[in-house]
């Protein structure tokens, strides 16, 4: 079995245990040229081949006007997909960096570019949007909630949003970044990097180090607290098959 497929199939067991995708959905990934939304593109784009629910899948990227960042191959790779692939440009860096000089940029770039993007699903007729999450992010998440926010919290593996009547799946929870980056490597996946001013300088940067440090001493320590996550279960976090484990 090939290491894409081996990807593939672990992105079709998170699909299965959270009821992600059924029959006749229009889902579109949001790439961001980063290699979590470009693997998870290779992904889908396989699972659609065989996959008992059929679907149809898309490519969406929002520019935001950061310098020196090209997207020529994210298209090229799409149309060797087969993806309709959709790339809008918008002002959004100097609208929040220069225009409003946000001292905290964060919140509201993702809040402009959320709808921004379900702008973009609503005229293509999408309904559902594949996000790059993975086992790595959904640890780092609950312990930023915990230690930030005093909260036992975290993103949920579906959530529709009625105000928009648009369901967020994030289909690569069962999946370790060290995976996705060898499947980058492997298969030499074009991956954009962002120019954003504040990339990896966050918490979320701090919490990836700490981590780094005590799996030194607890090697399960993430794949338990992923446990206790589905065991608990946070509000949405309980799969159909308990008995299923992440293999990150």
């Amino acid at each position: 079995m090939s290491d894409m497929n081996r990807f593939t199939g672990l992105v079709r067991r998170c699909v299965e245990d959270y009821h992600m995708i059924e029959e006749g959905d229009r889902i579109a990934v949001g790439l961001s040229g980063g290699k979590d939304s470009t693997a998870l593109l290779c992904a889908l784009a396989n699972l659609r081949n065989y996959y008992p629910k059929k679907f149809t899948l898309y490519g969406l990227t929002l520019s935001m006007g950061f310098e020196g960042m090209d997207f020529s191959q994210t298209a090229e790779l799409c149309r060797r997909l087969g993806v309709p692939y959709v790339l809008k440009k918008t002002d959004l860096y100097s609208i929040i960096f220069k225009e409003r000089k946000e001292k905290n940029p964060c919140a509201l770039c993702a809040k402009m570019r959320r709808g921004a993007i379900h702008d973009m699903m609503k005229a293509e007729g999408i309904n559902k949007i594949a996000l790059g999450h993975h086992f790595d992010d959904a640890v780092e998440t609950f312990l930023l909630s915990l230690f930030y926010e005093g909260r036992i919290s975290c993103f949920q593996p579906v959530t529709y949003m009625s105000r928009t009547d648009v369901t967020q799946i994030r289909p690569m929870l069962y999946v370790g970044e060290g995976t996705v980056r060898g499947i980058a490597e492997r298969y030499k996946l074009p991956i954009v990097k962002s120019t954003c001013p504040k990339d990896g300088a966050s918490k979320r940067e701090e919490v990836k180090i700490l981590l780094k440090e005590l799996g030194e001493r607890y090697p399960d320590l993430k794949t338990k607290v992923f446990g206790a996550m589905q065991r608990l279960p946070l509000d949405g976090w309980e799969p159909a098959e308990y008995s299923r484990r992440p293999l990150p």
